[in-house]
Parts: structure tokens; C-alpha cells; sequence
């Protein structure tokens, strides 16, 4: 793969930071990504998954520096649905990536394949971009790895001709909190196997594949397979998402 693969370089706060901590890592980001105007150039869209609270924040912040801002969750339903945050709010406020189907919401809040599919499609059809998290519970069976998350892929869109509207996070289960991501030729293997099987379904190119799980500065340039990374808690630091950057420039 060449190195123009690499084109999202994120991460997601999930619930770690406080209001206040969330504008000053903010500011902080915007300042790095503005001191890299070759990242358009390059192709490279930076983005910033940030709690519900502050996604107002995040769009004056981020948005006039070219970062691209993503919910951390979505509601399928619309109207009589109380605490739940619609894809047409967040599509009208301007946000522009949606985060379905990360394991933990799987397993802490029992979102199924069903559940994922319909937030999935409610995103689409509001004109956001899911980044579909999909991963396999076990790490030792990389040919196993391409099939669960083929299906995952499948199942969350309906209709493979949709694959071309998400982007897919590709996030081990095993990995996702790990002291190390999970190895580049496991993580190598993985990813061209997703590539080729979504590209022979659509007869065309595959979605954009981002790698997660414990990622962090050090690992881009070790998994050409992939399309860029979904940063973890190495990201907290915002030198480091300012490094992960810059490797993506170098390549």
C-alpha cells in the first residue's frame, strides 16, 4: 500500500476529561494542527470525538483549523426519546463522524448488530459519516479476524453498496486498553484481509480502515495496510496526537 493510504489521523475523549479540560485539550490540538498546513495537501483529515457537552466547543474550536468533529454515540429513534441525541441534530450542528458500535457500548449497554445497524443507518441517511468500530474478541486467528469483522461490517450496513459511505475502525477487543496495540503483521494481515473481501463485495474500492486499540505515536509507519489511526489515551497528551500527525506527513 502506498502512503497516501494514511488520511485519518483521531480520537475519541470518551467520558476522561472534565468541561474545562476539554476546551484547553481543544485549543491545544488547534494550535497543533494549524502549525501543519500540509496536512490537506497530504490528504490527512485530523478529527475529534469529544463528549456531547462540548461538541459546540469543538466545532468553533477544531472546525477552522480542518479538524473534522464526531459524536461519541447516536440515537437511532427520533421525537419521543428522552436523554438520547438524535443524527439530525448533530448533522445540523455540523458534526461530521458518528463513533457506532465500539465495544464497549456492545457490551456495557447491549447494543446489538441490530442496534448498531439502525444507528448506522439513521447516520447515513442524515448525512454523517458512521466510523463503524468492529473487532474480534480474540487475538490469536487472523483469518477469523477478517471474517467477524467482514459480518460486522455487513450486518451494521444491510447492503454492501453502503460500505462506501462509513469508515471503519478497526479496534481489536483484545487490544483496546492494552499496555501495546496489537502487532503490526497481525494488524497487517487483518486489514488487507478486510480490504480485499469488502472491495470484492462492492467490486470497487473498500472504506477507508483506520487502526484502534492502544495506538498511539510509533505505529503508523509499521502498518501501511491501514488508512491512519484511531488514537487512545496516548492522545490525552496533545504532543503526542501533534506526533502521530507528523509521522503521517513523513510517510
Amino acid at each position: 500500500m502506498t502512503a497516501q493510504r494514511a488520511r485519518w489521523i483521531g480520537t475519541s475523549t470518551k467520558m476522561y476529561f472534565g468541561y474545562q479540560r476539554h476546551l484547553d485539550w481543544m485549543t491545544a490540538v488547534a494550535g497543533i494542527v494549524d502549525e501543519r498546513p500540509g496536512l490537506a495537501d497530504a490528504g490527512i483529515t485530523p478529527f475529534v470525538i469529544p463528549s456531547f457537552p462540548v461538541l459546540e466547543s469543538a466545532l468553533r474550536i477544531l472546525g477552522p483549523v480542518g479538524v473534522a468533529v464526531g459524536a461519541q454515540a447516536v440515537s437511532q429513534d427520533e421525537g419521543a426519546a428522552t436523554g438520547e441525541v438524535s443524527a439530525g441534530i448533530l448533522a445540523e450542528m455540523g458534526v461530521r463522524l458518528v463513533e457506532i458500535g465500539h465495544a464497549e457500548r456492545r457490551a456495557r449497554y447491549g447494543e446489538s448488530d441490530e442496534v448498531v445497524a439502525a444507528k448506522t443507518r439513521a447516520s447515513i441517511e442524515a448525512g454523517l459519516t458512521p466510523l463503524l468500530c468492529v473487532g474480534e474478541p480474540d487475538g490469536d486467528d487472523p483469518a477469523g479476524a477478517v471474517r467477524i469483522v467482514v459480518e460486522q461490517c455487513l450486518a451494521a450496513v444491510g447492503d454492501a453498496s453502503m460500505l462506501d459511505r462509513i469508515v471503519v475502525a478497526y479496534e481489536p477487543v483484545w487490544a483496546i486498553g492494552a499496555p501495546a496495540p496489537a502487532g503490526a503483521d497481525y494488524v497487517n494481515e487483518v486489514v488487507a484481509g478486510i480490504r480485499s473481501s469488502l472491495s470484492e463485495l462492492i467490486d470497487g474500492p473498500a472504506p477507508s480502515i483506520v487502526y484502534g486499540g492502544s495506538a498511539g505515536p510509533g505505529l503508523l509507519a509499521t502498518v501501511p495496510e491501514v488508512d491512519g489511526l484511531f488514537l487512545g489515551r496516548f492522545a490525552h497528551d496533545p504532543a503526542n496526537f501533534g506526533r502521530v500527525l507528523d509521522e503521517a506527513l513523513a510517510l
